[in-house]
């Protein structure tokens, strides 16, 4: 499933996880990263396979780990006891992703730890887009592993990069408009999920409404984020209403016949609205 909603969570705080499991997020992800003191990333590791172990009373629907940065020796075993868990994650987020050789990394040793395991099934992998150099090389990340389903635009990190400030929760203005185009392309070139990175003011619902509904019209398809007090407002916006279903069935249903255009609640719509229309359907699916 493409999720609304993917709220990021310290893999080693059992009272945040314990929030997390009871969400209305589509998406729960357990962070061995950057929430996370270097000093606390091995106890992290540990929780996280009890975690992984136990799914009792999880609510939301997909369950998935980010990993520490692959090029380092933390990374590789956050990433080998996702392989090794008793219950697999849906996927491993991977950080700092700044070209296609580091999914083909990420890619081989699945490969090899799935067989060595004998896994029960693939994990998928998303990649977080945050470094100058990820954005550089988008488009060819976006077509680096099978196993990927998705690119995550970080703003944090390439903030820091850039130069910008870290401090900003602002991500629906002008200053952005590249990056957040250049990740949406590379994932529809690629039939991936395009998701949006979170919203930092804590508190701030009209700053929320703002940033989210930019990503929705923008053509994301969800968003991450860092409080449980966000879910049920990204969730509301990225799901569509019942006029615009109403709207996409009327439109499929009216170009079904053998005409080119026909008019649909007063506007010409032809076989190129389709794509849309079957977009926000898929979109509506997830919420029925």
């Amino acid at each position: 499933m493409i999720p609304r909603t993917s709220l990021s969570v310290p893999a080693n705080s059992e009272r945040k996880v314990d929030k997390a499991r009871v969400s209305v997020a589509d998406e729960v992800v357990l962070d061995l990263e950057d929430s996370i003191a270097d000093d606390l990333k091995v106890q992290a590791r540990s929780t996280l396979v009890a975690t992984l172990a136990d799914r009792s009373g999880w609510a939301p629907p997909r369950l998935s780990v980010r990993v520490n940065d692959m090029r380092s020796s933390t990374g590789l075993r956050d990433l080998m006891a996702c392989a090794a868990a008793a219950s697999l994650p849906a996927s491993v987020v991977v950080p700092k992703v700044e070209s296609p050789a580091d999914l083909e990394y990420v890619d081989r040793l699945l490969d090899a730890l799935e067989s060595e395991l004998g896994g029960p099934g693939t994990i998928e992998v998303q990649a977080l887009i945050e470094t100058p150099a990820g954005l550089v090389r988008v488009a060819e990340i976006a077509a680096a592993s099978p196993r990927l389903v998705s690119l995550i635009l970080g703003y944090v990190d390439l903030s820091a990069a850039l130069g910008r400030s870290t401090h900003s929760v602002r991500t629906d203005d002008a200053r952005w408009l590249p990056a957040q185009e250049a990740v949406l392309w590379a994932a529809r070139s690629q039939g991936l999920a395009a998701l949006d990175g979170p919203y930092a003011g804590i508190g701030d619902d009209d700053g929320l409404r703002q940033s989210t509904r930019w990503a929705r019209d923008l053509g994301y398809d969800g968003k991450w984020v860092i409080h449980p007090a966000q879910i049920a407002t990204v969730n509301e916006i990225f799901s569509p209403t019942a006029s615009e279903i109403a709207s996409a069935e009327a439109t499929i249903a009216a170009l079904s016949g053998d005409d080119g255009a026909v008019a649909v609640d007063g506007r010409m719509v032809d076989a190129a609205t389709v794509g849309g229309a079957l977009r926000l359907l898929a979109r509506a699916d997830r919420t029925r």
